[in-house]
Protein backbone atom coordinates (compact mmCIF):
# COMPACT_ATOMS: atom_id res chain seq x y z
CA UNK A 1 0.00 0.00 0.00
CA UNK A 2 1.24 3.73 -0.51
CA UNK A 3 2.12 6.19 2.10
CA UNK A 4 -1.13 6.80 4.00
CA UNK A 5 -2.96 10.03 3.08
CA UNK A 6 -6.26 12.08 4.17
CA UNK A 7 -9.33 10.61 3.22
CA UNK A 8 -12.34 12.27 2.24
CA UNK A 9 -15.70 10.87 2.96
CA UNK A 10 -18.95 12.04 2.49
CA UNK A 11 -22.60 11.10 5.19
CA UNK A 12 -25.67 10.58 4.41
CA UNK A 13 -26.65 13.68 5.90
CA UNK A 14 -26.66 17.51 4.83
CA UNK A 15 -23.83 15.31 3.39
CA UNK A 16 -20.88 16.60 5.25
CA UNK A 17 -18.06 15.88 4.11
CA UNK A 18 -15.66 14.58 6.72
CA UNK A 19 -11.55 14.32 6.42
CA UNK A 20 -10.31 10.89 7.62
CA UNK A 21 -6.48 11.67 9.22
CA UNK A 22 -3.51 8.95 8.82
CA UNK A 23 -3.02 8.34 12.47
CA UNK A 24 -0.96 5.03 12.68
CA UNK A 25 -0.13 1.84 9.67
CA UNK A 26 1.43 -0.30 12.50
CA UNK A 27 0.06 -2.90 13.32
CA UNK A 28 -2.95 -1.71 10.56
CA UNK A 29 -3.70 1.60 8.41
CA UNK A 30 -5.74 3.53 10.94
CA UNK A 31 -7.02 6.87 10.35
CA UNK A 32 -9.63 9.29 12.69
CA UNK A 33 -11.54 11.78 11.64
CA UNK A 34 -10.96 15.71 13.73
CA UNK A 35 -14.61 16.77 14.20
CA UNK A 36 -14.63 20.36 16.19
CA UNK A 37 -16.21 20.14 19.40
CA UNK A 38 -16.44 16.03 19.17
CA UNK A 39 -13.87 14.92 21.68
CA UNK A 40 -11.35 11.58 20.34
CA UNK A 41 -13.38 8.95 21.68
CA UNK A 42 -15.97 10.29 19.54
CA UNK A 43 -14.38 10.92 16.65
CA UNK A 44 -15.21 8.30 13.01
CA UNK A 45 -12.41 5.97 12.73
CA UNK A 46 -11.51 3.67 9.67
CA UNK A 47 -9.38 0.62 9.71
CA UNK A 48 -7.46 -1.84 7.27
CA UNK A 49 -6.75 -5.23 8.32
CA UNK A 50 -4.76 -7.97 6.08
CA UNK A 51 -4.17 -11.27 7.44
CA UNK A 52 -2.72 -14.25 5.29
CA UNK A 53 -4.60 -17.18 5.99
CA UNK A 54 -3.05 -21.07 6.49
CA UNK A 55 -4.48 -22.06 3.05
CA UNK A 56 -2.16 -18.52 1.80
CA UNK A 57 -4.98 -16.86 0.72
CA UNK A 58 -5.56 -13.43 2.44
CA UNK A 59 -8.51 -12.03 4.34
CA UNK A 60 -8.90 -8.51 3.60
CA UNK A 61 -11.05 -6.16 5.73
CA UNK A 62 -12.41 -2.54 6.29
CA UNK A 63 -13.95 -1.14 9.18
CA UNK A 64 -15.50 1.90 9.89
CA UNK A 65 -16.93 2.98 13.01
CA UNK A 66 -18.92 5.96 13.54
CA UNK A 67 -19.68 6.64 17.24
CA UNK A 68 -22.71 8.57 18.22
CA UNK A 69 -22.25 10.83 21.25
CA UNK A 70 -25.07 11.31 23.84
CA UNK A 71 -26.92 14.33 24.07
CA UNK A 72 -27.07 16.55 27.40
CA UNK A 73 -30.64 16.76 28.90
CA UNK A 74 -30.11 19.08 31.55
CA UNK A 75 -28.33 22.05 31.81
CA UNK A 76 -26.04 20.67 34.72
CA UNK A 77 -25.91 20.74 38.56
CA UNK A 78 -26.83 23.72 40.77
CA UNK A 79 -23.32 24.61 41.03
CA UNK A 80 -22.87 24.90 37.22
CA UNK A 81 -21.44 21.59 36.38
CA UNK A 82 -21.56 19.76 33.34
CA UNK A 83 -20.82 16.40 32.65
CA UNK A 84 -18.57 16.00 29.23
CA UNK A 85 -20.37 14.52 26.39
CA UNK A 86 -19.71 10.28 26.42
CA UNK A 87 -20.44 7.75 23.12
CA UNK A 88 -23.51 6.55 24.03
CA UNK A 89 -23.22 3.68 21.07
CA UNK A 90 -20.87 3.36 17.88
CA UNK A 91 -22.30 2.06 14.50
CA UNK A 92 -20.09 0.15 12.92
CA UNK A 93 -19.52 -0.95 9.31
CA UNK A 94 -17.86 -3.87 8.26
CA UNK A 95 -16.43 -5.03 4.41
CA UNK A 96 -14.40 -8.19 4.27
CA UNK A 97 -12.77 -9.86 1.14
CA UNK A 98 -11.33 -13.17 0.66
CA UNK A 99 -8.81 -13.22 -1.95
CA UNK A 100 -7.15 -16.46 -3.28
CA UNK A 101 -3.45 -16.47 -3.81
CA UNK A 102 -3.68 -16.97 -7.61
CA UNK A 103 -6.17 -14.22 -7.92
CA UNK A 104 -5.45 -11.30 -9.91
CA UNK A 105 -6.14 -7.98 -9.93
CA UNK A 106 -8.95 -7.97 -12.36
CA UNK A 107 -10.38 -10.69 -10.20
CA UNK A 108 -10.66 -8.49 -7.05
CA UNK A 109 -11.37 -5.69 -8.37
CA UNK A 110 -14.40 -7.53 -10.49
CA UNK A 111 -15.32 -8.90 -6.90
CA UNK A 112 -14.99 -5.02 -5.18
CA UNK A 113 -16.98 -3.67 -7.83
CA UNK A 114 -19.80 -6.18 -7.30
CA UNK A 115 -20.19 -5.80 -3.93
CA UNK A 116 -20.01 -2.41 -3.61
CA UNK A 117 -22.87 -2.48 -6.44
CA UNK A 118 -25.04 -4.61 -3.58
CA UNK A 119 -23.94 -2.10 -0.85
CA UNK A 120 -25.18 1.05 -2.49
CA UNK A 121 -28.24 -0.31 -3.45
CA UNK A 122 -28.63 -2.76 -6.80
CA UNK A 123 -32.07 -3.93 -7.27
CA UNK A 124 -33.89 -5.70 -9.84
CA UNK A 125 -34.47 -2.35 -12.34
CA UNK A 126 -30.98 -1.31 -11.42
CA UNK A 127 -27.39 -2.96 -11.39
CA UNK A 128 -25.22 -0.06 -10.26
CA UNK A 129 -27.54 0.57 -7.46
CA UNK A 130 -27.77 4.42 -6.33
CA UNK A 131 -24.04 5.39 -8.08
CA UNK A 132 -23.02 4.16 -11.50
CA UNK A 133 -20.15 2.53 -11.78
CA UNK A 134 -19.59 0.48 -14.77
CA UNK A 135 -16.54 1.32 -15.18
CA UNK A 136 -15.30 1.19 -11.48
CA UNK A 137 -13.13 -2.28 -12.12
CA UNK A 138 -11.08 -0.19 -14.36
CA UNK A 139 -10.93 2.65 -12.64
CA UNK A 140 -10.57 1.06 -9.14
CA UNK A 141 -7.30 -1.32 -10.68
CA UNK A 142 -5.59 2.46 -11.61
CA UNK A 143 -6.95 4.31 -9.01
CA UNK A 144 -3.74 5.49 -6.86
CA UNK A 145 -6.24 5.61 -3.87
CA UNK A 146 -5.79 4.02 -1.09
CA UNK A 147 -8.64 1.71 -0.32
CA UNK A 148 -8.95 0.46 -4.00
CA UNK A 149 -5.25 -0.17 -3.80
CA UNK A 150 -5.54 -2.15 -0.34
CA UNK A 151 -7.68 -4.83 -2.37
CA UNK A 152 -5.47 -4.66 -5.34
CA UNK A 153 -1.99 -4.81 -4.08
CA UNK A 154 -2.50 -7.59 -1.58
CA UNK A 155 -1.74 -10.44 -3.67
CA UNK A 156 1.62 -10.82 -5.96
CA UNK A 157 2.51 -11.81 -8.74
CA UNK A 158 -0.44 -10.33 -10.61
Amino acid sequence: MSAMTNILVKDDGTPTEYTFLPISDNPDPFWRASVAGIPLEGQPRFTLHQEKLKSGSYKLSVKLEVPVMETLGASGTSAGYVAPPKVAYVNTGIFTMFADKRSTTADRMNTLRMAVGFLQGATSTTATGTLANNAAAGAWAASTAPIPGFFRDVVSPN
